[in-house]
C-alpha cells in the first residue's frame, strides 16, 4: 500500500511539473509623440492624448510626449521614424507630404506620414498699430512688416496672404523674420507697422499686445479667403468675433490652417485604429488639456484634412459615418 501511495504521489508531481505555467502579460509597446515647446499649444494636447491611449485597456501602449520646435521639425521626425505620431499645422503636412514650397522638404517629399485627425484651427491673424492706417491686406504696401521665421509655415503664411491681394515681398517697406514674442514688442514700441501670427484665437502673446490700446486686427475679408482656398486647398474660412483681444470692437474674417494629429505610415492598422477610437471615446479629458481643443468633434475630425488617411483612421471613421 505504501509503495502504491508513493508512486501515485510521484506520478503526480510529475505531471504537476509539465503543465504550462500561465503566461507572462506582453510588455506595453512605447509610441512617441511629438508636439511642440513646452509653454506651446501642441505640447498640453500631445499630453492628454498620451494619457488617454496609455489608460486604454485594449491598446496596451505606453505614450510619452517629445517636445519639438514645432510642426517643421515634427515632419522630419516622423520621416526619420524617431516618433510615431507627431502634430503639426496642415499646410506644412501638405508641403512636406508633397515635397513642396519649404526647403526642407522640395524635392524630399515624406511619403511615410499619414493623417489621423484635425484638432483645432489656428488662424493666421494680421495685427497692425492704429497709428500705421494699416486696415486692409493691401495697405501694407511701403509698411514695415514681420512674418514668421524663416522657413515656417507662419512665413508661407504671411506670403500667400499678400500674394492674393496682388502683393509681393518687394512691395512692402521693410520685413523681417521674427518669434511671435519678439513680433509682439517690435509691435508695442512702434517698430513694426504689422506682424502675422499663426496660432489660435485668443492667444495670450497676441492679448497681451493689444493690451496697450494702440493695435488693431486687420482681417482678409471672404473673398479674399476664398481666394487663398482656391488655390491652397489646406486653409480654412474663419471668424475672429468681436472682443476677441481686448479692445477689437469689429468681427473680421482670416484664414485658418488646422492643427493635426499625423503618424508613420508603417504602424499597423488595428493600432491606429484603436488609438484614433480611444481619442474619440474620451474627447472630455481632451478638451480639458487646452481651449484650443473644445471644438474637436467626429464631424470637425477631418476639415482641413491635407494628407491620405491611415488606413486605422480611415476605418475608423467609416465606421462612423464620416467623410472627407
Amino acid at each position: 500500500m505504501n509503495r502504491y501511495r508513493t508512486i501515485v504521489l510521484v506520478a503526480a508531481l510529475a505531471g504537476a511539473l509539465v503543465l504550462p505555467a500561465p503566461l507572462a502579460a506582453e510588455a506595453p509597446r512605447h509610441v512617441t509623440i511629438a508636439s511642440g515647446s513646452v509653454d506651446g499649444i501642441y505640447y498640453p494636447i500631445a499630453g492628454a492624448i498620451a494619457r488617454i491611449v496609455s489608460d486604454a485597456r485594449d491598446l496596451n501602449i505606453r505614450a510619452s510626449v517629445e517636445s519639438s520646435e514645432g510642426s517643421v521639425m515634427n515632419a522630419q521626425l516622423i520621416r526619420s521614424g524617431e516618433v510615431d505620431f507627431a502634430l503639426l499645422q496642415n499646410d506644412v503636412a501638405y508641403y512636406a507630404f508633397n515635397g513642396v514650397t519649404l526647403d526642407a522638404f522640395t524635392r524630399k517629399p515624406v511619403k511615410t506620414m499619414s493623417g489621423i485627425f484635425t484638432v483645432y484651427p489656428e488662424v493666421v491673424q494680421i495685427v497692425a498699430t492704429k497709428a500705421s492706417g494699416v486696415r486692409a491686406v493691401r495697405d501694407l504696401k511701403g509698411k514695415r512688416v514681420v512674418f514668421g521665421l524663416p522657413g515656417s509655415g507662419a512665413e508661407q503664411n504671411a506670403l500667400q496672404i499678400i500674394e492674393a491681394h496682388g502683393l509681393h515681398e518687394r512691395d512692402l517697406g521693410s520685413t523681417a523674420r521674427l518669434p511671435a514674442t519678439a513680433a509682439v514688442d517690435q509691435l508695442k514700441a512702434g517698430l513694426v507697422d504689422a506682424a502675422f501670427f499663426t496660432t489660435s484665437l485668443g492667444s495670450p502673446v497676441i492679448a497681451d499686445a493689444f493690451g496697450s490700446g494702440r493695435l488693431t486686427l486687420v482681417g482678409v475679408g471672404t473673398s479674399g479667403a476664398e481666394t487663398l482656398q482656391r488655390k491652397y486647398p489646406f486653409y480654412t474660412i474663419e471668424r475672429v468675433a468681436a472682443n476677441t483681444y481686448p479692445g477689437q470692437e469689429l468681427e473680421v474674417v482670416s484664414p485658418g490652417v488646422m492643427a493635426m494629429l499625423v503618424a508613420r505610415s508603417g504602424l499597423p492598422e488595428d493600432l491606429v485604429y484603436r488609438f484614433t477610437k480611444a481619442v474619440f471615446e474620451s474627447l472630455p479629458k481632451l478638451r480639458a488639456a487646452h481651449s484650443a481643443a473644445r471644438s474637436l468633434t467626429l464631424q470637425t475630425a477631418l476639415a482641413g484634412m491635407a494628407l491620405p488617411l491611415h488606413p486605422g483612421a480611415q476605418r475608423f471613421f467609416n465606421e462612423k459615418g464620416i467623410a472627407r
